[in-house]
């Protein structure tokens, strides 16, 4: 035990021994930032809020630091999100009346522009699959980019427009099925990118990028169908700083169980002969996908716990057997199973990937299906 903690200490530092003065900077940069901020938005804050600000800088700076893209994806959102918020000037009608604004950069723009690309990057992924063009790829891999850009600016700018709707209305975006679908293909896509750069293969993404066009596809129908866009005030049941932690966690974990769901599909289709010569290695296949669920598990139990104490403080239980409570518990229990089986008996190969591919269904119906059919206390996300 005493050599497995001097070694793990050793790493530690060597980690930090590695940093340059360039990643010292951007971590100071970040702690700065961040109490600019406190300084002057402290006074609107709760507690809560400034734990969560607070602590956004070591979290922003260990991601930087492990992942370079972050880094110029937060200067690019910051950039963008500012001169946004500058050319409204406190008016939000000049959504329709400023070229850039009513054309890129309000929030209903910005999303419309994310799923086109989106789109976009899902068709050069499969040119780029089917063609075994790298350039193909290449391209759908920026575009996927370009797409997570426009869409985090677009949930910056939204949470801006709410508040100058009114402060009473003023609230963080992913309070809505319209939101938080959009949060859903941020992630997915984000987690995808990593493991795309982590594994220097971009194959996968023809794969990854359906699960998010599907989701795109809903969007869009959501806001025709629906008005969905409009920014409404929250129901009082989400009137809680609860949701701000609890619903990013349970779409982080969404978001990696879609994505291991479609490098399943990947897999089955090599270990059949299907594109064997264009796809990664089974191993690699095998290891995204284990990699994906243990990040999703982690994090759909973090969010589980999380709303069991939100649901005690605004409906006086910690657990009420809620249709979306059930069914968050099945999915729990689902990829419990699963990592228990990989983990204690080996769990490899199509059967591994089937289960995942499965799994995908159920977390569909949890996120989506209860909404459809089922009603209970988690009404206000009904279709």
């Amino acid at each position: 035990m005493e050599l497995s903690q001097t070694h793990a200490y050793s790493q530690d530092i060597g980690f930090f021994k590695r940093l340059s003065v360039l990643d010292w900077i951007y971590a100071a940069a970040l702690v700065a930032a961040s109490l600019f901020a406190l300084n002057r938005y402290g006074n609107h804050m709760d507690y809560y809020e400034k734990a969560v600000l607070v602590l956004a800088a070591p979290t922003f700076a260990w991601l930087g630091w492990h992942w370079k893209q972050v880094r110029w994806l937060m200067v690019l959102l910051a950039m963008l999100a500012l001169s946004t918020i500058a050319m409204y000037g406190g008016n939000l009608e000049l959504a329709d009346k400023k070229f850039f604004l009513k054309y890129f950069l309000s929030s209903q723009s910005a999303i419309l522009w994310m799923s086109a690309l989106f789109v976009l990057s899902t068709l050069f992924y499969w040119i780029g699959l089917i063609g075994r063009s790298p350039v193909g790829s290449a391209i759908g891999s920026k575009l996927c980019w370009a797409a997570v850009v426009l869409g985090f600016t677009g949930m910056l700018v939204r949470w801006y427009e709410s508040y100058l709707i009114g402060a009473d209305i003023g609230h963080i975006p992913i309070s809505n099925l319209y939101e938080v679908f959009i949060l859903f293909c941020m992630i997915t896509a984000l987690f995808y990118l990593y493991y795309e750069e982590r594994y220097e293969t971009r194959q996968l993404g023809a794969f990854v990028l359906l699960v998010i066009t599907a989701a795109v596809g809903f969007l869009f129908w959501y806001t025709m169908s629906r008005d969905a866009a409009e920014i409404q005030p929250l129901v009082p049941a989400l009137q809680s700083w609860w949701m701000k932690i609890h619903v990013p966690a349970n779409f982080i974990g969404y978001g990696t169980f879609a994505l291991s769901a479609m490098v399943a599909v990947a897999y089955l289709l090599k270990s059949k002969g299907y594109l064997a010569d264009r796809l990664p290695s089974l191993e690699v296949l095998d290891d995204v996908m284990y990699k994906a669920i243990a990040v999703g598990f982690a994090f759909f139990t973090i969010a589980t716990i999380l709303g069991a104490l939100w649901a005690a403080e605004a409906w006086g239980g910690y657990w009420s057997w809620d249709p979306k409570e059930t069914w968050a518990l099945i999915v729990w229990l689902n990829y419990a199973a699963w990592l228990h089986m990989r983990l204690m008996k080996g769990l490899r190969g199509p059967f591994a990937a089937w289960w995942a591919l499965v799994g995908l269904l159920v977390t569909t119906f949890a996120f989506l299906g209860v909404n459809m059919f089922l009603s209970g206390l988690h009404s206000y996300g009904e279709l």
